[in-house]
């Protein structure tokens, strides 16, 4: 189960990064938000399942360093400042990608890691990926309810579909709700429901 984790997660990024997303990526923001979930809410998850075997125990505040660090990485790369660095340059695309990537890893490896720990780490492990779709949830909404565009005022063609730049930004902004928001808050709510779980069967045991 774990190894098909792990060749799932690495064939998603090889469809990302080697199909032609990557490219319409750098024209559309609807396109490079699917890239973004993509890495961090599809692949990475995918990925750490697949290690977890191999990641030992962590501090209780690693995962919510985790989560600080995803944040930062997260809501910076939305600067238009940085979004129109990375769309200017292939380097900076790269250096995006790779980013995403490795912040989605430290924490989905984090917050796994913490699951067969103390009662401590494991509510740790929760909250971070909670709190990651917090912060999601709301990058999405000031992204798909913005009144005006923050990336550029033309047209752009995202896989056939023409749309201005109010339009390609909302919908941007709604794949981060959908799949971003939606996959940590499951991955959250897992890791609760098993605390909870866990300590009402010790209750129970005693």
């Amino acid at each position: 189960m774990r190894r098909l984790s792990l060749i799932a997660g690495l064939a998603v990024l090889v469809l990302i990064w080697a199909g032609p997303l990557l490219s319409v990526l750098r024209e559309s923001f609807a396109a490079h938000m699917l890239a973004h979930m993509g890495v961090v809410a599809i692949a990475a998850p995918l990925i750490a399942i697949g290690v977890s075997d191999r990641i030992a125990a962590v501090r209780p505040s690693s995962a919510l360093i985790a989560s600080l660090v995803e944040l930062v990485v997260v809501w910076g790369w939305h600067m238009p400042a940085a979004r129109l660095w990375a769309t200017s340059f292939v380097f900076a695309t790269i250096v995006e990608q790779a980013m995403f990537l490795a912040a989605g890893l430290f924490l989905w490896l984090t917050a796994l890691a913490t699951a067969g720990g103390s009662t401590a780490q494991s509510a740790s492990g929760a909250f971070a990926l909670l709190l990651t779709s917090i912060h999601m949830t709301l990058l999405g909404a000031l992204l798909a309810l913005a009144s005006r565009p923050l990336y550029g005022f033309s047209e752009v063609t995202c896989f056939g579909l023409v749309l201005d730049a109010e339009q390609d930004q909302a919908l941007g902004g709604v794949v981060m709700l959908m799949v971003g928001a939606a996959v940590y808050l499951a991955g959250g709510v897992f890791l609760l429901s098993r605390l909870l779980s866990g300590n009402g069967q010790q209750r129970g045991a005693g």
